[in-house]
């Protein structure tokens, strides 16, 4: 069974007294536009950090390592916010967002992370997380659709496992209405949650909670996605496309800007061409790989994620692929958010229930069913490869079902009362210190530091190519990207 797999890690660059980095992005990790392995994200100060395609586990960590050692060396005495919930922040419309140059294409992402701020607030947008790209050789669209659907379904299962964000800093709320508890001056938590991040104050939308998206095939996929692309919703028509000074505010103003607005815990994705939209990727040449988008920083791992953690998405994956499918209906979409709000904010509850099939369902029990029905699978793969990583890391999974205190999200909590005195920025800071040491000590082999210093120099030359071979203005430019014939086959 030919898996591979590839990781997008997205980190806060933050200040040694723990606040977010007001400084441009450094010039000396390449240009955020073109460069294939380095950019950002929503923020200036939010680095995105990506791999490549690897086929085991253990090679895609090593490239991560090898980014994070790099980045490491050109950030000066800056940080890297190993937490999924950010560090402290000064006010919203202080919080520098993405910059690109300025070619159309760039200003287009600085214009899209504009209309984010303008319909979310800046502050929803500096949360980051790791994104699990995962393929199958030979899949077709229909398969992963089938995958897509099933993952969806126990998604609140990764959020129980790896969930490492139940606390977070005051700022983060600070002038917004939630329903989290005090549990120092600084922090705020919510007792049993395994993810903020996934749960009300992180990346949830009411605005798109009134999509009702089929995962049924790509067809309705896609039709589903076009009217939320094209149909003008009246909230963002009222922000307008650009504000009274002229400046754009937003791209457009329909229910998503573009595809990438599009907030779900799995995604069907087809590497684009230049200039071309996603959905129009997909339709044309079909689901190329799903990106998990559940998946908390894990703040104890120097890179964010660990092998075995992997390893578990795989057999989750796999499962997933395996068994029957049946199409969602707009019932079960309902009941699949309400199970992940679920686990993200009272995963560790005793006794929490969950909706299954129209019936209420104990989260421990079908949990442990399902790692259950995991073990053959786990079997296979250590047979194929040798050993037994992937029975260890299942073994492991099993263990956090029964115990809930060893999970990552307890853990957390755990080590803010035993050496930080409740307080999430100085246990955060203090782990992002930590691992800043160890990845800026440990040598990275020379031909793997001037690999990177070529990348970085390629790609501010890309960008300046980009730049000059502009020939519309950037409305025409804007305009033509968001027609909607361009979304269509």
């Amino acid at each position: 069974m030919s898996l591979r797999r590839g990781i997008e890690k997205e980190s806060l660059r933050a200040t040694p007294a723990g606040a977010l980095a007001m400084t441009p992005h450094p010039a000396a990790l390449g240009s955020a536009l073109t460069h294939e392995h380095i950019t950002t994200d929503f923020s200036e100060s939010q680095l995105e950090l990506i791999t490549g395609v690897h086929p085991s586990a253990e090679a895609c960590l090593e490239e991560l390592e090898r980014i994070h050692q790099f980045v490491y060396r050109n950030v000066g005495g800056e940080i890297l916010w190993c937490a999924s919930m950010p560090c402290n922040l000064p006010a919203d419309d202080a919080i520098p967002i993405g910059q690109y140059g300025s070619s159309n294409s760039g200003r287009l992402k600085t214009v899209y992370r504009n209309g984010l701020a303008w319909r979310y607030g800046r502050r929803m947008q500096t949360i980051s997380g790791i994104h699990y790209n995962f393929s199958l050789a030979g899949m077709t669209s229909e398969g992963y659709f089938a995958l897509i659907r099933n993952f969806r379904r126990i998604a609140w299962l990764p959020l129980c496992l790896f969930g490492a964000s139940p606390a977070v800093c005051g700022s983060f709320v600070a002038g917004r209405p939630h329903e989290l508890r005090n549990l120092s001056e600084s922090t705020l938590y919510l007792p049993h949650a395994t993810s903020l991040r996934m749960g009300r104050l992180g990346y949830q939308s009411d605005a798109q909670a009134s999509l009702a998206v089929s995962y049924n095939s790509l067809a309705s996929y896609g039709a589903s996605l076009t009217e939320a692309l094209t149909v003008p919703y009246p909230p963002y028509e009222k922000i307008g496309i650009r504000g009274s000074d002229g400046e754009y505010r937003q791209l457009a103003t329909s229910l998503l800007q573009i595809e990438n607005e599009f907030y779900t815990p799995i995604r069907a994705k087809r590497r684009t061409k230049r200039g071309e939209r996603p959905l129009h990727a997909l339709r044309e040449r079909g689901v190329e790989y799903v990106e998990v988008r559940l998946m908390d920083l894990d703040p104890f791992a120097p890179v964010g994620i660990t092998a075995p953690t992997m390893r578990v998405l795989d057999l989750l994956l796999l499962h997933c692929h395996l068994s029957d499918s049946p199409d969602d209906t707009p019932a079960e979409l309902h009941a699949i958010a309400r199970n992940k709000l679920h686990a993200a904010q009272r995963g560790r509850e005793p006794g929490l229930m969950l909706e299954r099939d129209g019936r209420p369902a104990s989260l421990s029990e079908w949990g442990r069913q399902i790692l259950a029905e995991c073990e053959p699978i786990a079997a296979a793969l250590d047979a194929a490869h040798g050993g037994g990583a992937y029975r260890d890391a299942l073994g492991a999974a099993q263990a956090v079902m029964s115990a809930p205190d060893s999970a990552p999200s307890a853990k957390v909590l755990q080590a803010l009362a035993r050496e930080h005195g409740d307080s999430y920025l100085r246990f955060v800071l203090a782990m992002s210190l930590l691992h800043q040491g160890n990845l800026k000590t440990s040598p990275i082999p020379p031909d793997a530091l001037r690999y990177f210093e070529r990348l970085a120099a390629k790609s501010l030359e890309a960008q300046q190519k980009i730049e000059a071979s502009d020939s519309v203005d950037f409305e025409t430019y804007r305009s033509r990207y968001l027609a909607p014939g361009l979304l269509k086959l």
